[in-house]
Parts: structure tokens; sequence; C-alpha cells
């Protein structure tokens, strides 16, 4: 053996020898088999697509995804990870209970990551000047507060959309859309100006209500993350998160029309319009529960029928996702919450209620009286001192706010202060 090694030519005649003596039909039946076996291990190493942020994926029926750190290591490198990363907020439309809303939106979205913008797209109406909540952000990249106009509605447009269940009809589908992708052209403009891309954006609504923090494990590289439940045919389009590229697909409501169109969709409401935007441009989607639910004055039947839409208290122990609720003292918990939620359609208003996660409000009337005292204790001191805090505003303080808010905005396009403060506390009630 040591001469072999001591003389390399014996070796080559070796190697010669026993490619010579090798049974090359043998071999071409042996490869395919070999392959196969190659191919299943590569599969299984890499089935978990966020492997790489240390992270485990598991999915039900439902097809709702969790997602669990492998240590708290992992978790906190993630988080490290995101604080470095420029995260845009597009936060979008109307501030009716937004005294009730936005102070848990930025304790709980835009204070929770050091790098993050907001871009505020809102119309101006009678409950604008609640606004000046946000004057405590962190970092305010762009706020537009506008006069809403009419929008023609195009050929595409009308064979693509449905009226059926938008309380506004074809235009209140057009003005929900202009919201969102106005927030995108913000965000886009920012970027030029000053010579950067945002890693990921979060996109949510000016009457959402956050119970805890937006964790880490919902950003994921290359997948558009959205809420389940609440899907009515589609996607549920309340809330997105996605990096860059699929962000801009998922903003793109309205630029989006004609491709839809020419794909052949027709009567497609917003949700389901939103699924097929991220379908044609085969952009990958996930749904995990979020702590959020949407307050809404508006009355449903209870208990909800089979396309009926359930309206959760907000002391619910949640995560809601994006679910429709109030401040109430419930009228349904414990045992009367499966036989209401089961009877729901689980492809239009259903919500998940697992894990006794959600109580019911009896929405078919106003809110209760004393429903403040219901919201104080369920969001504690420091949401309910902003609220009262906007329950006594008065129009000096109001406008002064406004003024300081712009100042810190890199930003602007709105009307005076003077003008958003008295369409809002001279001419209207305050709720």
């Amino acid at each position: 053996m040591m001469t072999i090694l001591k003389n390399p030519s014996k070796i080559l005649h070796l190697c010669r020898k026993w490619a010579s003596d090798l049974d090359f039909m043998k071999l071409i039946l042996l490869l395919p088999p070999l392959l196969f076996i190659v191919y299943v291990f590569f599969c299984s190493v890499s089935s978990n697509p966020f492997s790489y942020l240390g992270v485990s994926v598991h999915s039900s029926a439902s097809t709702t995804f969790s997602i669990t750190f492998a240590n708290q290591t992992e978790r906190i490198r993630h988080i490290e990870e995101l604080n470095r990363s420029r995260i845009a907020v597009c936060l979008v439309g109307g501030a009716r209970r937004f005294e009730l809303t936005g102070p848990s939106i930025i304790q709980k979205v835009l204070n929770v990551y050091a790098n993050s913008d907001l871009f505020v797209h809102s119309p101006l109406d009678d409950k604008a000047y609640k606004l000046l909540l946000l004057k405590s952000a962190r970092s305010i990249a762009g706020v537009r507060i506008f006069r809403p106009q009419p929008m023609p509605e195009t050929e595409s447009q009308l064979r693509v959309l449905t009226a059926q269940n938008s309380p506004k009809g074809i235009q209140g589908l057009l003005q929900y859309f202009n919201l969102v992708e106005g927030c995108l052209t913000m965000i886009q403009d920012y970027q030029k100006q000053n010579n950067f891309t945002y890693d990921w954006i979060i996109r949510t609504r000016v009457d959402g209500y956050w119970s805890v923090p937006l964790g880490p494990e919902n950003f994921i590289p290359g997948y558009y993350l959205v809420p389940p439940g609440s899907s009515y045919g589609g996607l549920n389009d309340r809330l997105g998160v996605g990096d860059y590229n699929t962000s801009v697909v998922a903003l793109s409501r309205l630029s989006m029309i004609p491709q839809l169109d020419s794909a052949g969709h027709r009567q497609l409401n917003s949700e389901s319009a939103f699924k097929a935007q991220l379908t044609t441009q085969n952009v990958p989607y996930l749904t995990m529960r979020l702590p959020f639910c949407v307050v809404t004055d508006r009355q449903y039947e209870f208990p909800p029928s089979h396309y009926g839409v359930p309206v959760a208290a907000l002391s619910s122990r949640g995560p809601l996702s994006g679910a429709k609720c109030r401040p109430c003292t419930p009228a349904c918990t414990g045992s009367c919450i499966e036989p209401t939620m089961s009877i729901l359609d689980k492809g239009w208003s259903w919500t998940d209620w697992a894990n006794n996660s959600i109580e019911l409000c009896d929405a078919h009337t106003e809110w209760e009286s004393g429903w403040e005292k219901v919201f104080d204790r369920v969001a504690g001191k420091k949401l309910a001192a902003a609220r009262k805090r906007i329950e006594s505003l008065k129009l000096d303080q109001c406008v002064k706010e406004f003024a300081e808010m712009m100042n810190k905005t890199a930003h602007w396009e709105a009307p005076s202060g003077s003008e958003i403060c008295s369409l809002g506390l001279l001419n209207s009630p305050r709720s």
C-alpha cells in the first residue's frame, strides 16, 4: 500500500483499470433510483421555506399558519434584523373611532420596530381631527388628508367589480382601492426623494384596534401575510404584511384592475379581487391569526345567520384577525359560542373562534350606554386617557397640535389645521 502511495503513476493505472471493468449498463440502471433518493433528501431538508429564519411553520386544514421560532435566540435575532430594516406603515381610512384605535396602533405597531415610518392616507371628514393623536408617533414620513371626489368608473372596472354587498356600490370599492394604492404612491415618492427602498410594508386600517404587538413572526420574505376569516369569497383585506415586492402587487388595487379584466375575472367584491391580484401575479400568500379587530358602528343581526356578520367584544381574548368589534358587555360567551359561530359560512364572514378566543356582542342596536367604561377597563389607563383627551379637546388646542404634527412630518398634504379641527369640533357631535 505504501508503494502505491509513493508512486502516483500506479494510482492512475488502478483507476483506469477500475473504470474499464465497470458495467456501464448496470450504472445506467442504478442512476434513476440514486437521483430520486437525492431529490427526496433535499426536498425534506428544504420543506420548511422559513428554515433560514430559525422558525417552524404549522398549518391546519383551514390553511391558517402559525410560526414558532426555534428558540429565544432566533426570535431576538429576527427582531434585531427587523429593527435594522426599513419598514413603512401604511395607515388608511376614515378616523371615525380613532380615539379608540389610534393609540393602540402607535403602541402595538408603530413603536414596536425602531426603523419604521408612518404614512397616513385619509379622507377629510368631521372625524379627521382625531388624527392629531398620531403626533406622538416616532417618525411620520407622509400625511395626506384629502377631499373625497367621485371617481370615474371605467368599463373594465364595471366588468371586474360588483356592487353587491358593498354599502356604497362600486364607487365605494373604488374609493377604498384609491385609499390603499394612494398610500403606496406616497411610499414610492418618499423612496425616490430619499434614494432608498423599504424592506417591508405594513398596511393596516385607521379603524383597527390592536390588543397586543405585531410580532416578528409575521414578516416572511417572499410571502404576503393576511389574516384568516372574514374572507367573503376571497382573502381578508383588512391588513397585509409583506416585503416590498409582494406589497407593491398587493397594494395596487386600482391599477391591477385592467389585468384582472384581461385574465377574465368578473363580478368580484373587494376580497375576491384582492385574491385575484395575488394569484394572477404569482404572489404566494399566507394566512396567520393577528391580534386586531375593526371597530364598527354598524348594526348587525344577532345572533348572526349563515351569511351574517359576528361582532366581537373588544374584551375577547383573541387574536381576532380583523373581525368586526365594539366595546360591549358580551351577550354570547362560553358554551354559546360554538353553536353560534358554527352556523357561519367559512368562506364568507366566518372568524376563527378556537381556544375560546372570541366573545360576541349583540350588535343589532347602537352601542350600549356606558361603553366608555367598558373600553377603559379593557384598553388600560394610557388608551383610556387618549380617549378622554379627544372627548374634552378644545378648538385652539386641536389647531396647535395639528401644527406640531405638521412640523414633524416629512411630507404634508392636507387642509389647514383650523379647517380640519373646525369641521369636527364646531359642526358635529364628538363620537
